[in-house]
């Protein structure tokens, strides 16, 4: 704040400003820097033997590109195939959230989502896509409002032609 050349001592900016963002970044935007705010999941026995892909899809994200330290804003598209167990469906959405909250590039947030879901849910079968747009085109540069950048990540039977279409038309 004192290099932008604010003037703490203002009414609107003295006392708690530079406290209340501190906090807002540690405790809130980068939270997922903090292991102890890692998802505590649980699993649960596939009882009615579900062997489709389960989708949850629509999830959003808000995350800060590590370049620039502006937002990052998308949906990630998460799809799994149960290899006898199931995890609860808020906690897909908070292992995103997780990695999302960390000053990030979206290439390595696809795969940490992956990644994570491949080693709770003990099975390879599992699929991350992310559509996200960046502040860092839109604000800044080329000052591009409409693009969106989309990464994704495969793995098992998401690697199969028909699985992996299948889950596209699914996230349509």
């Amino acid at each position: 704040m004192l290099t932008l050349g604010l003037d703490l001592t203002d009414d609107s900016l003295k006392r708690y400003t530079p406290k209340r963002v501190a906090k807002m970044y540690v405790q809130e935007v980068f939270s997922g820097l903090n292991p102890e705010n890692k998802p505590k999941v649980a699993l649960f026995e596939n009882k009615y033997q579900y062997k489709e892909m389960l989708v949850e899809k629509d999830i959003l994200l808000h995350s800060f590109c590590e370049h620039h330290f502006v937002p990052i804003i998308g949906k990630a598209h998460v799809a799994y195939i149960s290899n006898g167990n199931v995890i609860g469906l808020s906690k897909i959405n908070r292992i995103v959230q997780y990695y999302a909250k960390r000053p990030q590039v979206q290439e390595r947030l696809t795969l940490q989502i992956a990644n994570e879901l491949k080693n709770v849910l003990k099975t390879n079968d599992v699929a991350v896509l992310i559509d996200a747009k960046h502040m860092c085109v839109s604000m800044r540069g080329i000052e591009d409002v409409s693009s969106s950048t989309v990464t994704a990540s495969y793995h098992g039977k998401f690697l199969e032609e028909a699985t992996k279409n299948e889950f596209l038309n699914i996230i349509k």
